[in-house]
C-alpha cells in the first residue's frame, strides 16, 4: 500500500499543476495511458542487450515492447533511419553519439549557452566541453538571429569533426538543409538535437532534419508529450557504434517500463488530432508573445516561430532570477533564462524563457492567451495575481488525471 507521505506529495503535486499556469516550454502533460505504462510491471525487469541479444532471461515480451518503439518512431518521423530507443534522457543520448563517433579530444562546433544552445552542446563545465575540443557560434547580435554566413565561415576556419544544429532555448525555425550544406562543405558529421521541437517536426510545423543530419537525437518528453526519455536516431553506417556507445559503453540495462512508454506516445503522436495540436502551440505561442509586446515587453528576436519565446525582463527592471520568482510565487512557472550577449551569468540571467506546449495540452487558446499575458504583466509589474491564475487554471482539465 502507498504509504501516507508518498501520497500526500503526489496529491499536493497534481493540485499545484492543476491551479497553476504551465509555461516551461520543456514540461508537457502525459495522457494516462503513458502514466499507465510508466507504472506498469515492465519497472520490474532487466535487459540489458538489445532485442534478441539480452544477457538475461526472460526478455521475450520486453522485446517486443523495444521493437514496438523503434517501429513506432520510424514511422512517426517517416525515416528508415536506424533507431535506438533506450537512452535514459536527452544528454545520455548526446553523450553517445559523441562517444560512439568521436575520439575524446575532437573538435566539436556547437550553439553558445547564453544564446540558445543547450549544456551538452559544449558548455566547458559539462562533459562536453570537458572531453571534446569545442568552437561554438551564435546568433547575430541585432537581429537575434541565426547567421548563417558566420556559421559557415566559422566551420571552414575551425574544421570541426562534427556539427551540432538544434537548441533549448532559440525561438525561430532552424534551416537544417544549410547546416547540411556547411557539414558537407567541411566533411563534418551533422548532428540535430531536436528535443525541444520534436512534436512539432511530426505536427509538420517545423521543418525535418531526416535526410540531410547524419544523427539525430530527441528527448521524448517536451512537445512529444512522452515520457522522460530520449532516443537516437542515425543512418544506417553508424548504427553500430552508436549501439554500442549505449551498451555497454555508456549504460546497463534500459528502463523498460518507459520504452514502452514511448512506444505509447509515439502511437499517440500518430493520431491526426496531435497535428492540430502541434499547430494550436504555434499560434498559442505567437499570440501569447503578440500580446506581451503590446505591452511594452522586449521579446528576443522580435517574436517566435515554434513554442517558445524569450522575454527580455529588463523592461521590468529585474533580473532572470527575480522574475521566475515573483511568477511562481503565484502559480505561473516559467525558467530563468540566458538571452543573447547576456551580461549577467546564467544562475541570475537577463530573461526568461516560456512556451505553450504545456498550456496548450490542457486546452487553451489564443483567447486564453491574452489572460496569461496580462497575468504575467502585472505580476512583474509587482502585482499579486496568485487568486486570479487559481481561478484561470482550474477551469482546464489536467491531462493524465482529469480524465
Amino acid at each position: 500500500m502507498r504509504s501516507i507521505e508518498a501520497k500526500k506529495l503526489i496529491l499536493n503535486e497534481q493540485k499545484r499543476q492543476r491551479e497553476g499556469i504551465e509555461l516551461i516550454p520543456s514540461e508537457n502533460y502525459v495522457s494516462h495511458d503513458v502514466l499507465d505504462a510508466l507504472g506498469s510491471v515492465f519497472t520490474n525487469k532487466y535487459s540489458e542487450g538489445y532485442p534478441g541479444k539480452r544477457y538475461y532471461g526472460g526478455n521475450e515480451v520486453v522485446d517486443k515492447v523495444e521493437n514496438l518503439a523503434i517501429e513506432r518512431a520510424q514511422k512517426l518521423f517517416k525515416t528508415d533511419y536506424h533507431v535506438n530507443v533506450q537512452p535514459y534522457s536527452g544528454s545520455p543520448a548526446n553523450m553517445a553519439v559523441y562517444f560512439g563517433l568521436l575520439n575524446f579530444g575532437d573538435k566539436i562546433m556547437g550553439m553558445k549557452l547564453d544564446q540558445g544552445g543547450h549544456i551538452t552542446h559544449g558548455l566547458p563545465i559539462n562533459f562536453s566541453g570537458k572531453a571534446y575540443k569545442i568552437v561554438s557560434y551564435g546568433v547575430d547580435r541585432k537581429k537575434e538571429k541565426l547567421d548563417y554566413d558566420d556559421i559557415s565561415r566559422i566551420a571552414h576556419t575551425e574544421k570541426p569533426k562534427m556539427i551540432i544544429c538544434g537548441a533549448t532555448a532559440y525561438p525561430r525555425i532552424i534551416d537544417f538543409e544549410k547546416f547540411s550544406e556547411i557539414a558537407k562543405s567541411v566533411g563534418a558529421i551533422l548532428m540535430a538535437d531536436i528535443s525541444h521541437i520534436a512534436g512539432l517536426i511530426v505536427g509538420g510545423v517545423h521543418p525535418s532534419p531526416f535526410g540531410l543530419a547524419d544523427v539525430v537525437t530527441t528527448t521524448t518528453h517536451k512537445t512529444l508529450r512522452g515520457p522522460r526519455g530520449a532516443i537516437i536516431l542515425c543512418k544506417e553506417n553508424f548504427a553500430k557504434a552508436i549501439d554500442r556507445a549505449v551498451f555497454p559503453g555508456l549504460q546497463g540495462g534500459p528502463h523498460d517500463n518507459v520504452t514502452l512508454a514511448k512506444a505509447v506516445a509515439f502511437g499517440e503522436a500518430m493520431e491526426p488530432e496531435f497535428k492540430n495540436y502541434a499547430k494550436q502551440v504555434i499560434k498559442n505561442c505567437n499570440k501569447l508573445s503578440r500580446e506581451l509586446l503590446k505591452k511594452g515587453s522586449r521579446i528576443i528576436s522580435g517574436g517566435t516561430d515554434n513554442h517558445l519565446l524569450l522575454l527580455d525582463v529588463r523592461s521590468y527592471k529585474l533580473n532572470g532570477k527575480k522574475a521566475q520568482d515573483q511568477l511562481d510565487e503565484v502559480g505561473i512557472s516559467v525558467n530563468k533564462n540566458t538571452i543573447p550577449y547576456d551580461p549577467e551569468p546564467p544562475k541570475i540571467a537577463s530573461g526568461i524563457r516560456m512556451g505553450t506546449p504545456a498550456v496548450t495540452s490542457r486546452g487553451m487558446k489564443e483567447n486564453d492567451m491574452v489572460v496569461i499575458a496580462d497575468l504575467i504583466d502585472k505580476t512583474l509589474h509587482g502585482e499579486n495575481t496568485k487568486k486570479q491564475v487559481v481561478d484561470f487554471a482550474s477551469k482546464f482539465p489536467l491531462p493524465g488525471v482529469d480524465h
